[in-house]
């Protein structure tokens, strides 16, 4: 297998143009490249697939940035609404990440397999268990928001004003869904210039609709928090009908026919099998933050509220992580697709050290600027003190969870989501939830033993999770 490698990368090299600049990639990585991500070198690959990918996210970054700028704007109280909300969209995220897993690793191995036909019936599959999936999420929105609010302890504020807020994410959280879905498919597909573009219309729609509908503007009158919701739901609405368009039109490497508009319940078992531990890894994660946030809602809202800032700013500043991350993702399951697991391990180890490269920048920047970055977002001093804590303790596991990300993603490209969700449910149901209640309320180191607690699991489980991708079982997973 080894010598099959090597064979490979020296076909690679000598595909690579000598004149193929890094501004002609850069143009190319944006653009839109039909590429075979199989084929070309190592580094290439990386870099055409992460630069849209970093983009897209950073895109998807700045939509919650300015939601939470503009919000910051009203009060402590509106800014702790969405941060409560988001314990929430978290169990939905939970199921739209744990498909589009499912989604970008079957997707990739079929265009792996040079299986195009096979690649758009799971795409539309996909797309119908997605739609389902988001029901639930929108009768509860929708009919029990202020109840969904008290129970994770919401203020007065919350209950007689922010609620309406609450109705509008969840009510439309298909929208979210949906974007999620169907991006996976373009990503592993290896469109993710498409999946880029899709998000730039939609942050630009919520970058203009923000400030109109929060404090209006002319004859557009003020809704408050509740315009903050819309103009997401607006904005992610119009991307998901480019996103459909797209897919229907083609894309450099997936187009869905007419002919695939139907039900294939093997192809749906499949995705389902294949999620299962997507969500759950998913679900363990984002319940164990729902349970962080609950124990805040204790400490007090502005506990909350800076904990929801800083956790935005942190997400701004690590989607180009993520993007490297989510370009590791696809390369392993492409490339195990065509047959070349040793090229696969490779795109891992590249990808983790130019992650760890970049985050060690970021902790350096949380560590020495943190009240900065939040007095962006908010003149309470309170909260500002509690958001440049929580960034500053969080900055020193940055050199590990750069490698936790993209091995994370290299067992999700592969297929093997199981794995993460045993890890996960031993580091953050086991381990950090208990830890954080103990030093927070025992101890009484209120937000502090939460963030140091988060500090404790997240570093471990980094180490942890190199540790299992070494002994190399992911290379045999079949989807």
């Amino acid at each position: 297998m080894k010598e099959n490698n090597t064979e490979h990368l020296n076909i690679d090299e000598k595909m690579s143009k000598p004149n193929d600049s890094i501004w002609q990639q850069l143009k190319d990585a944006i653009r839109g490249t039909e590429a075979d991500y199989t084929q070309i070198t190592i580094k290439k690959a990386i870099f055409l697939l992460s630069v849209p990918m970093i983009l897209e996210l950073v895109m998807e970054s700045t939509f919650a940035v300015v939601d939470i700028f503009f919000v910051g704007m009203i009060n402590p109280s509106a800014v702790a609404t969405v941060g409560l909300t988001e314990t929430y969209l978290f169990f939905l995220y939970s199921i739209a990440m744990g498909l589009s897993m499912a989604v970008t690793a079957i997707v990739a191995r079929r265009i792996g397999e040079k299986n195009e036909i096979g690649a758009s019936k799971a795409a539309v599959q996909s797309i119908i268990v997605g739609l389902v999936a988001s029901l639930p999420f929108m009768v509860a929105g929708i009919f029990f928001a202020k109840d969904l609010l008290t129970l994770m302890g919401a203020d007065t504020w919350a209950l007689e004003h922010g609620y309406r807020y609450t109705q509008w994410m969840l009510g439309g959280n298909a929208v979210i869904m949906l974007l999620f879905i169907i991006n996976a498919i373009f990503r592993g597909a290896g469109d993710a210039a498409i999946a880029m573009r899709v998000l730039w219309i939609s942050n630009g729609i919520n970058l203009i609709l923000d400030p109109l509908l929060i404090f209006g503007w002319g004859p557009i009158p003020a809704y408050g928090i509740e315009g903050a919701a819309m103009a997401t739901n607006i904005g992610r609405g119009t991307a998901v009908l480019v996103q459909l368009f797209v897919l229907f039109q083609g894309g450099k490497h997936i187009k869905v026919l007419v002919s695939h508009l139907r039900l294939d319940v093997k192809v749906m078992l499949n995705i389902l099998k294949t999620s299962i531990g997507g969500i759950g890894q998913m679900l363990v994660a984002m319940s164990a933050w729902v349970f962080l946030m609950r124990i805040l809602s204790d400490v007090g809202s502005e506990a909350v509220a800076g904990a929801t800032i800083a956790i935005r700013i942190m997400m701004f500043m690590m989607m180009p992580a993520w993007g490297l991350s989510n370009a590791a993702a696809t390369l392993v399951g492409q490339n195990l697709g065509a047959g070349s697991p040793e090229r696969a391990e490779q795109a891992v180890w590249r990808a983790g050290f130019y992650n760890m490269a970049f985050l060690i920048l970021v902790s350096v920047i949380f560590f020495a600027f943190n009240e900065e970055l939040m007095n962006i977002f908010t003149e309470d001093a309170k909260v500002i003190a509690i958001g440049s804590e929580w960034l500053q303790i969080l900055s020193f596991s940055f050199f590990v969870y750069g490698w936790w990300m993209v091995t994370v993603q290299a067992f999700n490209g592969a297929g093997d989501t199981r794995t993460p969700t045993y890890i996960n449910i031993v580091f953050f149901w086991l381990i950090q939830i208990p830890l954080a209640y103990y030093l927070a309320i025992h101890l009484d180191l209120q937000q502090s033993g939460v963030f140091w607690a988060v500090f404790v699991s997240e570093t471990s489980v980094g180490l942890f999770t190199l540790w299992i991708f070494k002994k190399g079982r992911w290379k045999t997973m079949q989807v």
